[in-house]
């Protein structure tokens, strides 16, 4: 006689067992994609030496920056300021990642490429006080978006979602008649 075997998908446990392992492969994905990028950078490019990928539009120049995404700073305060908002913000992230529902994918895959970015960056700010490794470099000419690396495609494309995924929630209140 064989033996009915039992599952626990769907209850609350295993939906919490199923979240951790999204947000863990996640960040863990994400910082070690960030890394390895940084690595390949260093061990390939020279500092300030731009090479073309797609003519003058897409190159790679490998930089340090000080600031924050998109060329952000904050003076003589720019490492302390910018390595603390991060743990700050996994904090708070993380919290709000526990509390989102399973059904609201955007969200649960948001939040942990954030996270992922911010603690990207936050490795480099930690190990060098020259900064963060950059090295996506867009535009033409001298008309240059500011240069970037894969942490703040995670940050810039998970705040992105995050903010799609609140949105939509605000409208879906907004539906309810009675509002609750």
């Amino acid at each position: 006689m064989m033996a009915e075997a039992t599952t626990s998908v769907g209850t609350p446990a295993d939906e919490a067992r199923r979240k951790m392992a999204l947000y863990l492969g996640l960040v863990i994905g994400w910082v070690v994609l960030d890394q390895v990028t940084k690595v390949i950078v260093q061990r390939t490019l020279r500092l300030y030496d731009p090479v073309p990928v797609i003519g003058d539009f897409f190159r790679l120049t490998y930089i340090y920056n000080r600031g924050a995404a998109f060329g952000l700073h904050l003076g003589d305060w720019s490492r302390i300021a910018f390595s603390i908002l991060p743990v700050a913000a996994a904090v708070l992230l993380y919290m709000m990642y526990r509390t989102t529902p399973w059904s609201d994918k955007m969200r649960l895959i948001a939040i942990p490429l954030v996270t992922g970015g911010a603690i990207g960056n936050l490795i480099d700010r930690v190990r060098s006080s020259r900064g963060v490794i950059d090295f996506f470099d867009f535009g033409f000419g001298t008309m240059r978006w500011p240069v970037f690396n894969v942490a703040d495609i995670g940050v810039t494309v998970g705040a992105l979602m995050l903010a799609v995924s609140l949105w939509r929630e605000e409208q879906q209140m907004e539906k309810k008649p009675d509002g609750s």
